[in-house]
């Protein structure tokens, strides 16, 4: 069964940073891409980033682009989501998904993706 679990969301100053992660199991981890997505109240789900680690393939929304970094580590099975200048407008739930997908990271739509995790909640004080 393939399960994921985010981590690490929380309250944080406008300016701030956290680094959420998020653990997978029942998979075989580099055969497949890890997205992260936000959920802002009231908006659609929201594709910010995508990781292929065996491919060494990342994507990231141009909004996030240099404040925003994501990594992996193969041998935990997890995938990290570094934000650093956060803003109060991206406050949301945070998820990450997976697809299988060797050597490359679909533009994270959420069609595109297939597993999903439960979501860790950000909130960005002014």
């Amino acid at each position: 069964e393939v399960q994921l679990v985010e981590s690490g969301g929380g309250l944080v100053q406008a300016g701030g940073s956290l680094r959420l992660s998020c653990a997978a199991s029942g998979i075989n981890f580099e055969d497949y891409a890890i997205a992260w997505f936000r959920q802002a109240p009231g908006k659609q789900r929201e594709g910010l980033s995508c990781i292929n680690s065996r491919g060494g393939t990342t994507y990231y929304l141009d909004s996030v682009k240099g404040r925003f970094t994501i990594s992996s580590d193969n041998a935990k099975n997890t995938v990290y989501l570094r934000m650093n200048n956060l803003k109060p407008d991206e406050t949301g739930v945070y998820y990450c998904a997976l697809v299988r997908l060797v050597n490359s990271c679909p533009v994270p739509t959420v069609p595109n993706y297939d597993y999903w995790g439960q979501g860790t909640q950000v909130t960005v004080s002014s």
